[in-house]
């Protein structure tokens, strides 16, 4: 069987001219189904499903395909609905011909986002100023739960807002479908590694034996291509190939959950080189900080993850990502609570 990253792009992009409307009104073409759903969300599931003024909220089903080695749900991937929520919320208030972009996102994971759930993130705007906005959001369970918290700053740039001569508004672009289910839809491939492996063997040890081939790849490097590079104590090095997949409706450019998913990988990894047998992961949480735009290029980004505090309970790392071409896109900076004599696969803070 194929990887998902590696078959054809599903999926598509608006109508270039629709630039040239509020932002409001491009969410609704996004909604009403006049534009294709972006390769993101044919890839994982995530869909924008309401939105009003200084409101988005994006559902995103929690399947296996999302599970980390450990079995859990890492906070990397609820950066994806919280990324896209809370940016559509301000999107809701724009007008026509404002671009912007994600600055810094944080969120704070309160309780376990296990695999099976179908999560929801609502975006709220906090304030619009004439180059600012600032954006809040809760994750929540099916029964309306909390189970995370976000914030988010955004950049207007109006030095590059389109003009009509600019914009080729020859309608939406849709790629060619063959009638089997999306990705999210299917049986996840990979395999989650055994309690009792995690209790014979420290988190370096784990690692170790995953960069040589020794366990099996979880299931959300079959579906994204993410994989562990290198590894020391108390450092990590993922690569993720930069795939069209990974792309909400701004063509050419990697969702910022994404990228932060890259990240969040590294020091994640990086911290649990530092754990002993039997002891648990639990994040509490992660912020990034955007420096540029991740192309969707399909060359491998990478990302190095290292401790910067390790104690009894709690430890801190860093992340910084890089494209293909070496040039910083993100840094991220996240904490995880040490859980001695805990299952590996608890993955997240309880209620």
């Amino acid at each position: 069987m194929v990887d998902p990253w590696r078959e054809p792009v599903r999926g598509g992009y608006p109508d270039p001219g629709l630039l040239l409307r509020p932002g409001i009104e491009q969410l609704g073409e996004l909604v009403s189904g006049r534009t294709p759903q972006p390769p993101i969300s044919r890839l994982t599931g995530m869909r924008l499903t309401e939105f009003g003024q200084g409101t988005a909220t994006f559902e995103l089903p929690l399947t296996d395909w999302l599970r980390s080695p450990q079995g859990a749900i890492s906070i990397g991937p609820l950066v994806m609905p919280a990324d896209a929520a809370m940016a559509c919320a301000i999107q809701t208030l724009l007008p026509a011909r404002v671009p912007f972009s994600t600055s810094e996102l944080t969120i704070r994971l309160l309780a376990p986002a296990r695999p099976g759930m179908r999560v929801r993130m609502h975006g709220r705007v906090v304030q619009v100023r004439q180059r600012l906005a600032l954006a809040e959001g809760s994750l929540v369970d099916e029964e309306g739960r909390l189970l995370a918290h976000g914030s988010t700053l955004c950049i207007m740039q109006p030095e590059s807002a389109p003009t009509d001569e600019s914009i080729d508004a020859d309608g939406a672009t849709a790629y060619p479908e063959n009638g089997s289910p999306d990705p999210w839809q299917r049986p996840a491939a990979g395999a989650v590694v055994a309690q009792h492996v995690w209790e014979k063997r420290s988190g370096l040890e784990m690692l170790r034996a995953g960069l040589a081939g020794e366990l099996p790849a979880p299931p959300i490097h079959h579906l994204i291509g993410i994989e562990l590079t290198g590894v020391a104590e108390g450092q990590a090095r993922f690569a993720m190939p930069a795939s069209e997949w990974l792309c909400a409706p701004a063509r050419g450019r990697l969702q910022g959950g994404a990228a932060a998913l890259l990240a969040e990988s590294a020091l994640s990894a990086a911290i649990q080189t530092t754990l002993p047998p039997s002891t648990a992961m639990a994040p509490i949480d992660l912020k990034v900080n955007y420096l540029r735009p991740l192309s969707a290029d399909g060359r491998r980004a990478t990302a190095t993850g290292v401790v910067v505090h390790a104690g009894r309970r709690v430890a801190v790392a860093n992340a910084t990502a890089f494209d293909a071409d070496g040039r910083q896109v993100a840094v991220a900076t996240g904490s995880a609570m040490l859980l001695a004599e805990r299952p590996a696969s608890f993955g997240a803070v309880e209620a």
